[in-house]
């Protein structure tokens, strides 16, 4: 594209100081004349591009203009070449390619710093997706895009962790990515903040009502504080287990309920105390059924019955009844 190359012009003249017309040309694999045309296209648009003649001449970029690039540190540049992950960019409209991008900024760096931020290129890679990665749909992220970009009021069906639908009109503020899950902050008509799972938006439609933005609103701010709340309002249980030796190593990665590890290191022998944290009874008692008769409850003793009960349900479904025990998918 062309604003592509008006722009690596730019840099390759700030960068080698005076190029001729052959020189750019051969670099960017285009004609004489292309060149000529987007010198014309340069200066027009305001850049000072000037032309020399004569056996040492070419073009270069009036004494004095540089970049705003060339005013960053090297540990600044360091941070531009470790990019978001693309598929970021892809969820929000942004078709950045991240290769051709860092080569690009590569370029705009003064010669002497090039070798210390050319590992960050090769040798990072940010990668948010999980393994499972949740699914927003597109059409309604085009929607709330939108909306947000023009301070729009935006209407949208919104399903709650309970399954419970709801249709709502909200003020979109910010998006915001959690990993791979985008959420939605929004204000309600009277001034609440909340935040919106957007895999949980079935559907979004800008509305042409628009709304002021708080003027001291800080995205950043917000999210900060939001998590600090959510994580302070969770539940927490400890539970005490001995553990079969063979299997700690698994505990710590195993289920995603586990929020904490101890384990006793006075332990000895085939089997292991160990104190594990999960937000809720129901967390733990799954867990631990879990593991079969490699794991068993020490405390709180009243999580014994609930996994007795839980138990008994199991074999009652499988195997407890008389006569054979029924086939899976009947």
């Amino acid at each position: 594209m062309r604003a592509d190359r008006l722009v690596q012009i730019m840099i390759l003249l700030q960068n080698n100081g005076k190029m001729t017309t052959g020189e750019l040309a051969r670099t960017l694999e285009v004609s004489e004349r292309t060149i000529i045309r987007d010198m014309d296209a340069l200066s027009i648009s305001g850049i000072p591009v000037v032309s020399e003649r004569g056996k040492s001449g070419g073009w270069r970029l009036l004494d004095g203009f540089r970049s705003r690039l060339h005013g960053l540190k090297l540990e600044e540049w360091k941070s531009l070449f470790i990019l978001p992950s693309e598929k970021l960019l892809e969820d929000l409209g942004v078709q950045a390619k991240g290769p051709q991008l860092r080569h690009k900024l590569l370029a705009s760096i003064p010669q002497e710093s090039q070798p210390a931020v050319q590992p960050y290129m090769e040798k990072i890679l940010i990668d948010t997706e999980s393994w499972k990665p949740s699914h927003t749909d597109s059409a309604s992220m085009n929607q709330v895009l939108n909306a947000l970009w023009s301070d729009r009021k935006l209407q949208m069906v919104y399903t709650k962790a309970d399954g419970t639908r709801t249709t709502r009109i909200v003020h979109p503020l910010g998006l915001v990515s959690k990993g791979s899950v985008w959420y939605l902050v929004a204000s309600l008509d009277e001034g609440e903040i909340r935040s919106f799972r957007m895999s949980r938006v079935e559907q979004a439609e800008q509305l042409e009502e628009t709304f002021i933005r708080p003027q001291h609103f800080s995205l950043a701010d917000y999210w900060m504080r939001s998590k600090q709340a959510f994580v302070s309002s969770l539940p927490s249980l400890e539970v005490k287990l001995l553990v079969d030796r063979e299997v700690v190593g698994r505990l710590t990665f195993t289920d995603k309920f586990v929020q904490k590890v101890h384990m006793d290191e006075k332990s000895c022998g085939e089997q292991v105390r160990v104190t594990l944290s999960f937000h809720t009874e129901e967390e733990a008692v799954a867990y631990v059924l879990g593991w079969g008769g490699k794991v068993r409850l020490l405390g709180p003793a009243h999580l014994a019955e609930l996994i007795v009960q839980r138990a008994r349900e199991v074999v009652a479904m499988y195997g407890g009844a008389p006569g054979p025990a029924p086939k899976i998918g009947e």
